[in-house]
């Protein structure tokens, strides 16, 4: 009787050990990653941008406008923006931001959008989005429009826009179900030349006891975490199926 008792045991045990150890998991969030901060947009392009509302609802304009959240300090401004180390030498412009001024009609359940002049594609498999805003102390909430492998289009909260002055707002991506076909696709295992997703833009929806008189918003600095791991180790004789 105490055999069979120390071979039951020793089965759940094991079964216990097999199931932290499981081989089609590991290496998954930890070994197998290259997480790089990367930019998307720094809104630097006159007229990329445009918003829409329903007429009945309002009027919007949107337009850049130079200013920047003020600079990462240690000491002085720890919660400033920091630069991306990949850019340091680029001189790349950050100068100017995306300002939006809605001039609503009437008070209700109002939304309003803001769309690139096309989708813009991030590198590699997307783990965080963030973006530089400045709200007005209103309580309208600020959600990002991502389109995944399969072309579908989902809406992410991204943060509530009642703060006064710069903050940075960031949402995480959900990760991608194991069977890769529900919620949030960035990748197919037919097609590892083809992954991640796009940003095909933004959505308030404004807080209905505050869609009277004029709004005003400033985004800037569009960045994303993202894991560059199959990126970097393509096969480079693999064939492009783009024809």
């Amino acid at each position: 009787m105490k055999r069979y008792i120390a071979i039951a045991l020793g089965l759940l045990v094991g079964g216990a050990t097999f199931a932290q150890t499981d081989p089609n998991r590991i290496g998954i969030d930890t070994a197998q990653q290259n997480l790089q901060e990367i930019s998307i947009d720094k809104f630097e392009h006159d007229s990329y941008w445009r918003g829409s509302i329903s007429p009945d609802d309002g009027f919007i304009n949107v337009r850049l406008f130079e200013g920047s959240p003020a600079t990462y300090d240690e000491n002085e401004n720890p919660n400033g923006k920091k630069p991306i180390e990949a850019e340091e030498g680029l001189n790349r412009p950050d100068t100017q931001v995306l300002g939006v001024r809605v001039d609503f009609l009437h008070r209700g359940n109002v939304s309003f959008y803001l769309y690139p002049r096309r989708p813009i594609p991030i590198e590699g498999i997307t783990k965080t989005i963030s973006v530089w805003a400045v709200g007005r102390n209103f309580n309208h909430t600020l959600k990002i429009l991502v389109q995944d492998f399969f072309g579908r289009q989902f809406e992410l909260e991204v943060g509530k826009l009642n703060f006064q002055g710069w903050k940075k707002l960031t949402v995480a991506i959900p990760p991608q179900p194991l069977m890769g076909k529900s919620g949030i696709v960035q990748r197919d295992y037919h097609y590892n030349n083809q992954l991640g997703i796009k940003v095909i833009g933004f959505k308030v929806d404004c807080d209905p006891s505050e869609t009277a008189g004029t709004y005003y918003l400033y985004l800037d600095d569009l960045r994303a975490v993202t894991d560059l791991f199959a990126e970097n180790n393509r096969d480079p004789d693999d064939m492009a199926d783009a024809w």
